[in-house]
């Protein structure tokens, strides 16, 4: 199940990547749906229906009518409906700011969309780290797990991990530890500062629903959410 999922969502990521604030009203409008997967895009006039099988609609977008609680698109072989109500999209657990139902020639669909909202919980997450105290990294070496109440993951180099709590926007990490293997620089020092802003209480914000920010008196770590 879970390589049909990465599949699927590997075939729509190009035409079906959320943008950090895309609800109506803004540039583009985007919607997908799992089981089976498809997306939806509102832009420049027009709304494109997609799937990886090729099964793909393009009509002109109309004027949207407003509904109870959102939305309507609505023509002949295409119609969009929004509704302005949380929505997980139940297989990668990312949460949407709305519940879409799409009709295509006929075939009724479910799925979510709008903006992507920060997780209701930590636990079970997983995040790649893009940026340590300003400066971006990247590679699998770069990551950070958590469960209920333990994180882990690496820095660029050793392996590290320990308990945490969460309490509203604090982050306290207990003690961290670490394997001691030496590794070139500069992933030595990329660990260096991690395990300094994890021997703290840390403040942890989200810019968008995809992307979450620690910030603490040992520096800034920057984490985009993985699939």
């Amino acid at each position: 199940m879970k390589a049909i999922l990465i599949a699927g969502l590997a075939a729509l990521a190009a035409c079906a990547t959320p943008a950090e604030n895309n609800q109506i009203g803004e540039d583009a409008y985007r919607a997908l749906g799992t089981e089976p997967f498809w997306s939806v895009t509102i832009a420049d006039g027009q709304m494109r229906y997609e799937t990886p099988d090729s099964r793909d609609l393009i009509v002109p977008a109309p004027e949207p009518r407003t509904s109870f609680n959102g939305h309507r698109y609505e023509t002949e072989r295409l119609t969009v409906d929004v509704t302005h109500q949380p929505c997980s999209d139940g297989m990668s657990d990312r949460r949407y700011a709305d519940t879409v139902r799409v009709t295509a020639d006929g075939r009724e669909l479910s799925g979510c969309g709008g903006e992507i909202l920060p997780p209701a919980s930590l636990a079970d997450t997983s995040w790649s780290l893009v940026a340590i105290g300003g400066e971006a990294v990247s590679g699998e070496r770069y990551a950070m797990q958590f469960t209920a109440d333990r994180v882990s993951g690496q820095a660029g180099c050793n392996r590290f991990g320990g308990s945490y709590a969460l309490a509203g926007e604090t982050l306290t990490p207990g003690p961290i530890m670490s394997t001691r293997m030496a590794c070139p620089e500069p992933a030595m020092t990329h660990e260096g500062r991690v395990l300094a802003v994890l021997r703290g209480p840390v403040t942890v914000s989200f810019p968008d629903g995809d992307t979450m920010v620690l910030a603490g008196n040992g520096g800034e770590i920057r984490l985009r959410r993985a699939i």
